[in-house]
């Protein structure tokens, strides 16, 4: 959050520079002396917006969360009515999440950190639920719906651990096919 002076709070520039730092050496590498020295703060100030490692992790996960949430309704206002609304959204927002950059590496970095403490990935499972919800109740053809969401977090996931095999066209042709399952549905 920044204050009305712009500039970025002690928090946010905490969740920066722990997030730079996830994405150079990994979560596990990670300590609070090297993010206190990269935000620019004394390891007491750190420690004040957070006491412990995992809840650094634990704010950085929610951050993401929050960033998820936020894409996804920015893309509400701008997507088109039609079938299935929620599962186009929710495949739409991993899909412009999921592609490269420092999201990507963050993203990689904190779930290795969550094979030391899975409870981290609470949030994250509660999220999934959600949209597993949302899905059932607003879907115009479900199981399109569950099969398009699927196919995209199978397809992210292997992006997100740099494991895909498919080239540009691949997966080019890939989000169209799942794109039309969504509009059109499954064929009988």
């Amino acid at each position: 959050m920044e204050n009305t002076r712009g500039r970025k709070s002690s928090r946010e520039k905490i969740l920066d520079a722990a997030a730079e730092l996830v994405a150079e050496i990994g979560a596990g590498r990670l300590t609070l002396d090297a993010v206190a020295e990269r935000a620019g703060l004394s390891k007491g100030g750190l420690l004040y917006n957070f006491p412990s490692k995992d809840a650094l992790l634990q704010a950085m996960i929610q951050r993401m969360i929050d960033q998820v949430t936020e894409s996804r309704e920015a893309l509400r206002a701008q997507m088109e009515p039609g079938p299935n609304l929620e599962a186009r959204l929710a495949t739409k927002t991993l899909l412009n999440m999921c592609c490269g950059g420092k999201m990507q590496e963050v993203a990689t970095g904190l779930m290795v950190a969550t094979a030391e403490n899975p409870r981290l990935l609470d949030p994250v499972r509660t999220v999934i639920a959600e949209t597993l919800d949302r899905l059932k109740a607003n879907s115009d053809d479900l199981d399109a719906a569950l099969l398009g969401w699927l196919a995209v977090e199978g397809l992210s996931n292997l992006e997100m651990h740099n494991l895909s095999p498919f080239s540009d066209q691949d997966r080019e042709r890939i989000v169209q096919l799942i794109n039309r399952l969504l509009t059109k549905g499954i064929a009988s």
